[in-house]
């Protein structure tokens, strides 16, 4: 009897768990059916974040819920497309690209633009940075920005360049005098120098001066001058020169060194010299004779001789101890000492001096002395005394040269 009711509880107990594992089966099966329908409803999208893409399932119906099911957050600046607001279609591609911070420095001072962009030139676009072809920038305007995020520019300044004399305003970035000449591909010879050190610091509207230095040999034929030997001739009135050998100026070849200073002349010393030709000397002989006079003015004739160059001058006299005269006429007479003496100043291109003349009213005389005041066709009288001088005043007299 104990043996039945044993043998009915497990049966029972056994169907029991046959009927649980039924119904776990049961939901297990409807648990993956209700999966595989839920799969089965989502949409495929491609969604790009920073450039690196995925394909995703979603049952998201716009954009926006599915970054938020990402827990990706939109900012103003950061890339999206399409929009939040757009539906979910499948096979449907998003791209989203989150905005970084870019630190631009200009000349020192900073100002931050955030941004997607990665070129530098449309990143300095962007945030209304001005940049010319003279700027320094970092990175190059034509190339991304780096992981640091960071773009520098130096700002072009003005600068006055004289090179060789030459002036031109030129724009630069450079710090240093060597830095210019370097960056403006200056070149210099051996004998060029700059105004400046070229270590000097340059500022806004600094000036550099390129002095271009040129040494050069210049060969030339020169002119030396002759040498004038003077001898004493007796036979020749004192006074009176001759010239017995003319001058003749010789030549010599001289080597220089010309120093040239932006095309200008500054220096030229002479190396070496060559005589191609002597000179001639210049050989004049002065006269030494002494002019003695043998008319008297006791001899006053006053018919005129025959022959010789006749013609009219303006006569006046003088005597010799008028105001600062010496008493010795320009060819050596003393008149102090011969009072006597018949004498008359010419103009020696008119009336040649030593010349024997007659003069109107005055009688034979000796072109002997000359004066200041006796040019052209006038004559002076010598008299003895100043009254005789005063009479006779100024006339125009007929006079004959004899010889």
């Amino acid at each position: 009897m104990l043996h039945n009711p044993m043998k009915n509880l497990f049966f029972n107990s056994l169907r029991s768990k046959q009927t649980l594992v039924s119904i776990v089966s049961l939901l297990l099966f409807l648990a993956v059916i209700s999966f595989v329908l839920f799969e089965g409803t989502k949409k495929t999208v491609a969604l790009t974040v920073d450039g690196k893409q995925q394909e995703i399932l979603t049952h998201a119906n716009t954009v926006g819920e599915l970054l938020k099911d990402h827990k990706i957050v939109v900012a103003n600046e950061d890339f999206l497309h399409p929009s939040v607001n757009t539906s979910i279609e499948n096979n449907l591609s998003i791209e989203w690209e989150q905005a970084r911070q870019i630190k631009i420095s200009v000349d020192g001072e900073i100002q931050t633009l955030t941004t997607t962009e990665d070129l530098v030139s449309e990143i300095l676009a962007k945030a209304n940075v001005a940049v010319t072809e003279h700027d320094a920038i970092t990175p190059a305007a034509d190339a991304e920005v780096g992981p640091d995020n960071n773009i520098a520019i130096e700002k072009a300044f003005e600068i006055t360049l004289l090179d060789g004399g030459e002036e031109k305003k030129v724009r630069s970035t450079s710090t240093t005098v060597a830095d210019f000449l370097k960056q403006q591909n200056i070149q210099l010879s051996e004998f060029d120098r700059v105004e400046q050190k070229m270590d000097e610091s340059i500022v806004p509207n600094s000036i550099i001066q390129v002095v271009r230095v040129e040494k050069v040999t210049d060969v030339v034929e020169e002119a030396t001058n002759f040498a004038v030997e003077t001898k004493k001739e007796d036979s020749l009135l004192k006074g009176k020169e001759k010239v017995v050998q003319q001058g003749v100026n010789g030549t010599v070849s001289r080597t220089y060194e010309v120093v040239k200073e932006n095309g200008k002349e500054i220096s030229r010393n002479m190396m070496s010299e060559k005589i191609i030709k002597e000179p001639t000397k210049k050989v004049v002989a002065v006269g030494t004779k002494v002019m003695t006079a043998s008319v008297s003015r006791g001899t006053n004739s006053a018919a005129a001789p025959s022959g010789g160059k006749e013609f009219y001058v303006t006569a006046t006299a003088y005597t010799a101890y008028c105001n600062g005269c010496s008493g010795v006429t320009a060819t050596g007479m003393n008149l102090k000492t011969n009072p006597n003496l018949k004498v008359i100043a010419v103009d020696p291109s008119v009336i040649p001096l030593g010349s024997k003349v007659w003069v109107e009213g005055y009688g034979h005389a000796v072109a002997g002395d000359t004066g200041g005041a006796i040019k052209g066709n006038k004559i002076d009288l010598f008299m003895a005394s100043k009254s005789q001088a005063y009479d006779f005043g100024r006339k125009k007299v007929r006079v004959k040269v004899l010889n």
